[in-house]
């Protein structure tokens, strides 16, 4: 066998259980990057299982300014109140924000019609801009 040889494809049962190539988790996720303004201020909501979560809504921009498209996310925080979650509750509306997030499609029916929403758990969420009170958002 010379050293360029090819090895086997078939991997022994240890290397399907321990990933060595990666720390996250081997389960499939989405991940999505978003940066954009907020859109109203964060506001602390309940689950309807008891647990407090902070949602919020971020919109991006795109196209030239007579002609520019929206797209609204709407975003759900899981932060503790030491892990964050009143540096959120804090900001304004307006605010530019860089936000990683994962994201999962779920469906429902509404008026009989089955329709699908984009949910967004954050992860991260970084400050880029503060709006000025002289600022006017378009």
């Amino acid at each position: 066998m010379t050293p360029f040889a090819r090895p086997s494809l078939i991997l022994p049962t240890r290397f399907l259980t321990n990933r060595l190539f990666s720390t996250s988790s081997a389960l499939p996720i989405a991940r999505i990057t978003i940066v954009g303004r907020l859109a109203a201020d964060p506001e602390l909501t309940m689950t309807s299982t008891g647990q407090e979560m902070v949602r919020y809504a971020v919109g991006t921009s795109y196209g030239p300014r007579e002609n520019r498209q929206t797209s609204w996310w709407r975003v759900a925080s899981f932060a503790k109140e030491n892990e964050g979650r009143e540096r959120i509750l804090g900001l304004g509306k307006g605010t530019l924000v860089y936000l990683e997030g994962d994201a999962s499609m779920r469906k429902f029916e509404k008026d009989g019609k089955v329709e699908s929403a984009l949910s967004i758990v954050q992860q991260k969420l970084e400050v880029l801009k503060r709006p000025d009170s002289a600022d006017s958002l378009e």
